[in-house]
């Protein structure tokens, strides 16, 4: 998957300027796509260029112009391509896991502290995923919300990213428990 398609998926929910879509990734896209505001201004500048998305200047008093920007029927097009396409193998590229790798051979303390640092970070995700799926439900219960929701694939990914962050911080409190016990054990001979 390319930024752009992310960008493109994100515009469908309506005309965003740059900063409403940093925003928006931040908060919805960042659970399965990571970019840089930066990344995004100049992803938003090449789509444009090539007819995916329409910008266009908003007079604003007492404050900068701005530019939205909105999915073009190409952009639509490229997104159902893209949709219909087979999807890549995910795999998992994360420096703790190498730092993990080593720790029988180059000591555990500073590994421990970051495993327990990324359980933190991940239980903060959990906590404000599960804000946003409330929010994103309103009244309604999960269940119902899945059948009569409008709009669910924004949903639909926040669980994902629910699920890999509860994985994730269950693993790193896991593997810490498993490296203390064994730094214990050594202390103990």
């Amino acid at each position: 998957m390319a930024l752009r398609h992310a960008v493109l998926a994100a515009l469908l929910d309506g005309e965003y300027s740059g900063y409403q879509l940093a925003k928006a990734f931040d908060v919805g896209v960042a659970n399965f796509w990571h970019a840089l505001p930066q990344q995004l201004y100049a992803e938003l500048a090449k789509l444009e260029k090539d007819g995916l998305v329409a910008g266009r200047q908003v007079v604003q008093e007492n404050r900068p112009n701005k530019r939205l920007f909105r999915v073009t029927d190409a952009g639509r097009a490229e997104l159902e391509d893209f949709a219909a396409a087979p999807p890549k193998p995910s795999f998992i590229r994360d420096d703790l896991l190498v730092k993990v790798q080593t720790a029988d051979r180059i000591g555990t303390a500073p590994v421990i502290g970051q495993l327990e640092e990324r359980a933190a970070a991940a239980e903060a995700k959990i906590e404000l995923l599960g804000k946003l799926l409330r929010g994103m439900r309103g009244e309604m219960d999960e269940a119902e919300y899945l059948i009569r929701g409008e709009r669910i694939g924004g949903y639909l990914t926040c669980l994902r990213g629910m699920a890999f962050e509860e994985g994730h911080r269950d693993w790193c409190l896991r593997i810490a428990a498993v490296l203390k016990e064994r730094q214990g054990a050594r202390a103990e001979r």
